[in-house]
């Protein structure tokens, strides 16, 4: 079909990516239509070829670090059949999930909960279907999506950019055959066999670093473990009571009111609930076994703190690492297998996927794009575009964790809701602000 045919159907939202962020709106729009007396139409497009969330980093004995009851829906409706333990129940884990005494379920079964619920959707998702383009239309969309050489268009009256994560590395850092990101541990580990000995250095002081180092340690018994960071130790992730309210809704609303010096400041105070830190329990398995293989004298867990990486050459079947002291300036040459940078994510950028719709986006003075408080993208354009993500400067810190996705995907609702109730001529605030609520 050409663009803009008129044989091409309009959806009232369009979801770029299926991760956990649109796979919570799409069970919100479910519920929101079982009782709607105008249904809203949906469908997602995700570049995966099936239904995955880090898969990279599923290592057996990794925990969630956030509450399962912050799951797709409880925070919005404790009753949905959508909840992780309606999941337990039909796995017939209920009983034992209960005598577990835990509130943190291992990173694999949480992953196969997202994978239990994203197959009640399968019919209005589009796996295969990279997003390549999108055009402004008037009071809506056309997003053009990619299944290899073929493209495809779609017609959306509301975008939802769930765009996710990348990776992010040193400046100057380049991904190879033996460099990696840890986004890739699980999916290329295995391509290595059984080494009979080696060595692998791990860059990196938070939780995905500590996890990979743990995990290569017992993977390969006879190899060193080299774990680089910046710092002096790992630091633990504050989770207390009064520090994790800062990821509660009202947050939300506090953060975004708040003027911009004092949104730094929070974002200061509280990075570390969630940047560069590690659960205290697996700093303290380390440190065991750092200190238990000093006793035996076969040291193979060596901590390279307060050092930074200068230099990384990719050789024959392996990498060379050069390895600074911050505080001597003493360099260390590491012959390694494998570099792996666990140095965070970074949000997307949706300017980047946007086109000509882009230049119709305003920005702050800081030139990161302006978001309203029902994270619509301010901008020159009829149609809304919202963000599951990428909003860290406008809505705090929980902007791309699961804390607060269920309470977003119920604004984001909300607001849809509200503006087609509304009519395009009568989107103001005070017509918002007097919409009946979407439940």
């Amino acid at each position: 079909m050409r663009p803009g045919d008129p044989g091409v159907p309009m959806y009232d939202v369009v979801g770029v990516g299926f991760g956990p962020s649109n796979l919570a709106l799409a069970i919100a729009l479910d519920e929101h239509n079982r009782d709607a007396e105008t249904p809203l139409s949906a469908l997602f497009l995700e570049r995966q070829p099936r239904f995955g969330w880090h898969r990279g980093m599923l290592i057996d004995d990794a925990t969630m670090q956030v509450s399962f009851l912050k799951d797709l829906v409880t925070l919005r409706n404790p009753t949905s059949e959508f909840s992780f333990l309606a999941y337990l129940h039909g796995r017939g884990r209920l009983i034992d999930f209960v005598n577990h005494k835990s509130l943190f379920p291992l990173r694999v079964e949480f992953h196969d909960y997202l994978e239990w619920a994203a197959a009640r959707f399968a019919d209005r998702v589009r796996y295969g279907h990279e997003v390549t383009a999108v055009r402004p239309l008037p009071g809506g969309f056309e997003v053009t999506a990619g299944t290899g050489e073929r493209s495809v268009p779609f017609r959306a009256r509301n975008l939802v950019l769930g765009l996710g994560l990348e990776p992010n590395l040193p400046e100057g850092a380049v991904l190879g055959a033996r460099i990696w990101h840890n986004r890739d541990l699980l999916g290329r580990i295995d391509d290595l066999g059984d080494l009979a000995a080696g060595r692998f250095a791990v860059v990196g002081a938070g939780q995905s670093a500590a996890e990979v180092t743990k995990f290569l340690h017992e993977r390969f018994p006879d190899a060193d473990v080299c774990a680089i960071f910046s710092r002096y130790g790992y630091s633990p992730a504050d989770d207390s009571p009064f520090a994790n309210r800062v990821f509660d809704p009202a947050a939300v609303d506090q953060f975004y009111a708040a003027p911009d010096d004092v949104k730094q400041r929070i974002l200061g105070y509280h990075a570390n609930t969630n940047y560069s830190v590690v659960d205290s329990d697996l700093i303290e398995e380390l440190y065991r076994r750092v200190y238990r293989e000093k006793v035996l004298g076969a040291e193979r867990l060596k901590i390279y703190n307060a050092s930074r990486v200068v230099e990384v050459v990719e050789t024959v079947g392996g990498v060379r690492a050069t390895v600074e002291s911050m505080t001597t300036r003493a360099k260390s040459v590491l012959d390694c297998d494998v570099l792996v940078y666990a140095t965070g994510y970074r949000p997307a950028d949706p300017l980047a996927l946007l086109g000509d719709a882009a230049t119709a986006c305003r920005l702050d003075g800081a030139g990161r794009v302006r978001v309203d408080r029902d994270y619509r993208l301010v901008s020159d354009l009829d149609a809304g575009i919202y963000l599951q993500g990428g909003t860290e400067h406008t809505h705090g810190i929980s902007s791309s964790l699961l804390s607060t996705t269920v309470v977003r995907v119920a604004d984001i609702l909300q607001s849809i809701v509200r503006r087609r109730h509304a009519g395009p001529d009568m989107w103001t605030p005070a017509t918002l602000a007097n919409a009946s609520p979407v439940r």
